[in-house]
């Protein structure tokens, strides 16, 4: 528990860039299991970001997402949490670490062992929006079986991003 404290701890600790902007958070490059996925959405970006981050109505179009309790009013932001289950996993609390409205959001928490960290990337295109995510898993459940939770995580983020674009483009 020390380590995923730990973990969370120093996703939270944002550095900052030049300028005084924040320095951008990323996922742990040296996870065991990573993935990397991207679509082109066509769709406005204001409806893509508003869809991705309404986190209470994801199971209306997330046919993985069981539940979301959102522990914070108001738009997401650093600190925002909900606690949610999705996949078969429970009881996931998912903290926002970094925000750039309409452009990027980062989140992460732990679950079952599992320490996830989550960055969402937004791009205008000509014909809409390249929504870009990543998301890295470390943990003592994951070093015990890479392959098996890189194949989950991979399909669960393919199936995301194709919910995501059905919902955008149908104008919900």
């Amino acid at each position: 528990m020390h380590a995923i404290a730990t973990g969370v701890a120093a996703l939270l600790a944002v550095g900052t860039g030049g300028a005084g902007c924040p320095a951008p958070v990323g996922i742990d490059r040296s996870a065991p299991v990573i993935t990397r996925d991207d679509i082109v959405i066509h769709a406005p970006l204001d409806r893509v970001w508003r869809i991705q981050t309404d986190v209470e109505n994801w199971p209306a179009w997330q046919s993985g997402v069981g539940s979301v309790v959102k522990q914070t009013p108001g738009p997401l932001r650093p600190g925002s949490s909900w606690v949610w289950s999705t996949e078969g996993l429970e009881g996931i609390t998912s903290t926002v670490v970094q925000v750039d409205p309409g452009r990027r959001i980062v989140w992460g928490g732990p679950a079952q062992g599992i320490t996830a960290v989550h960055v969402w990337t937004f791009t205008p295109t000509r014909d809409g929006v390249r929504v870009h995510t990543e998301e890295s898993w470390t943990g003592e459940p994951v070093s015990a079986n890479v392959e098996l939770l890189q194949q989950a995580l991979d399909g669960s983020l393919d199936h995301w991003l194709h919910n995501l674009k059905r919902r955008a483009e149908q104008g919900a």
